[in-house]
């Protein structure tokens, strides 16, 4: 059929969801319901449209909050900072952190939620592959522009207003302003400068000396006109924070300690890399789901890896407008001193690199690698960009704000959240106060805002029955169970008008 040119359509079977089970968050025993999906294959713009709609990589649909990052316009806060610092000590001279690393963010852990679903996900016998980076940042995100931005100069005396007593005349006294000094231990005096910092005299030096080297720069940027070369202009380049790329890949000196390789390895048996890496990458996945989930030996199998993070129904797709890599799902392999340490799972597609799952080995948890991969795959972001101008997002799961595991994810800004009725991306700040008095929130502000994707006319949507290709309309007429049209027009709300005219709803 013409819509499908290209390439073969996306084909699903869809798992209406009537039973409760166990939230992963709030430990409510019958706190979790979800619907699912079963996807034979799936297009990465269909997928794409999906995630934009609420759904995950596991084809399953949870009413939680939805986050996804802007990286393009993405600072790194100062733990962030503090992660990147480590590492390349750590790459430089060999150098471990001290004590217990008890201030750092929690590194990956599956989305609890969807161990929850995991009766539902073998009563379906379907693979999932959700993941959370859960690097449980404990540092609110500080804005990087307020250190760089000039300090204004503070006021050399501070004034208070001071109501004298009736003088000998007998008249009252005027309001005037002192300056008074406080008592030894009770505060700054005032009637001093007050104290600079060591990094504002050393610039301040290094402005002077620029001065003397070039007389007609007090022409162009340091013309004082009396005023102290403390308060002249700083040159505009010098306050600028480093991107994220300046941070990440900082030289290293050549007798470096340590080299740590990054590798992109599409997720198929007929990559020679990615075959070649299996073994390795299975033994790193066994050790970490043992010591860090504490999951027994015997749940951990190749066949349970296998369809858990290395099968995906994503059809890899190379359009020529597309990143050099192409499109679908991919393993990024951490390689230290040529050993693999940790793995992220992603799935890159048109608009997004969307985060599925991180492993590492438990023995490098003084690196905080789920901060330091999460932080990798935003700069991953923005070099796919360069290439494919509207990929720009970094999707990174589920969030729920009042879970520690998953409110960490805000904290990557700027960030937006999706609106679980209108399906519109609202930023972070205008929907936290909602949050923190509801669970459940409707984030779009517009009362009169719909689903503009909205199912209007689901006799268009396709079905694929007896091995034909049909319209919703036809399908309909040879079938007499209602609960069957309850659950197809369930489905055509939730994947909306586009996906449910592209891809086929398998019914047998």
């Amino acid at each position: 059929m013409a819509f499908w040119a290209g390439g073969s359509p996306s084909i699903v079977d869809y798992f209406p969801s009537e039973d409760f089970y166990r939230c992963g968050y709030c430990k409510n025993e019958l706190g979790s319901r979800s619907n699912g999906m079963w996807a034979h294959s799936m297009t990465v713009q269909d997928y794409q449209d999906l995630i934009d709609r609420g759904w995950r990589s596991s084809l399953f649909k949870y009413l939680f909050c939805f986050p996804r990052c802007r990286p393009l316009q993405f600072q790194p806060s100062k733990s962030h900072k503090k992660v990147l610092k480590k590492m390349l000590k750590f790459l430089a001279k060999g150098e471990i952190p001290k004590g217990s690393c008890k201030d750092e963010p929690m590194d990956s852990t599956v989305d609890d939620a969807v161990v929850g679903d995991f009766a539902l996900i073998n009563k379906l016998d379907i693979q999932c592959d959700l993941k959370t980076l859960s690097d449980d940042l404990k540092e609110s995100l500080e804005s990087e522009g307020k250190n760089s931005k000039k300090e204004e100069p503070h006021e050399l005396l501070q004034s208070q207003d001071f109501v004298g007593e009736k003088l000998a005349s007998g008249e009252p006294s005027h309001s005037v302003k002192v300056h008074t000094v406080p008592k030894p231990g009770k505060g700054a005096d005032l009637s001093k400068p007050p104290c600079r910092k060591a990094k504002e005299i050393r610039k301040e030096r290094k402005r002077l000396k620029l001065m003397q080297q070039n007389p007609a720069g007090e022409h162009e940027g340091f013309q004082a006109q009396g005023q102290p070369p403390s308060l002249f202009p700083a040159k505009a380049k010098s306050n600028q924070p480093k991107a994220l790329e300046d941070l990440i890949f900082e030289s290293l000196p050549e007798n470096a300690s340590h080299k740590l390789e990054v590798r992109l390895v599409p997720v198929s048996f007929e990559d020679p890399e990615f075959k070649s890496s299996f073994s390795q990458s299975f033994s790193l996945y066994v050790k970490y789901q043992v010591a860090i989930h504490q999951d027994p030996p015997d749940e951990c199998g190749k066949t349970e890896f296998t369809r858990f993070l290395c099968t995906s129904p994503l059809e890899a797709e190379t359009p020529p407008n597309g990143p050099d890599c192409g499109y679908g799902s991919f393993h990024q392999q951490y390689w230290l001193d040529g050993k693999i340490i940790a793995v992220g799972v992603i799935d890159i597609l048109p608009n997004c690199v969307s985060s599925v799952y991180l492993y590492y080995d438990p023995d490098y948890s003084f690196l905080s690698l789920g901060v330091y991969s999460a932080l990798r795959e935003i700069a991953f972001t923005r070099q796919l960009h360069e290439k494919t101008s509207q990929l720009s997002y970094y999707y990174m799961g589920f969030y729920i704000h009042s879970c520690p595991k998953m409110k960490y994810k805000g904290q990557y800004r700027p960030s937006d959240l999706l609106c679980p009725e209108t399906y519109v991306w609202v930023p972070i700040e205008q929907c936290l106060p909602s949050l923190e008095n509801s669970k459940y929130c409707r984030f779009n502000q517009d009362p009169e805002a719909v689903d503009e994707d909205r199912s209007t006319e689901p006799d268009r949507l396709q079905v694929f029955h007896k091995r034909a290709i049909m319209p919703y309309r036809v399908y309909k007429k040879h079938q007499k169970d209602p609960s069957e049209e309850a659950a197809v027009l369930q489905y055509a709300s939730l994947v909306g008008q586009k996906c449910s005219e592209r891809m086929l709803l398998f019914r047998n």
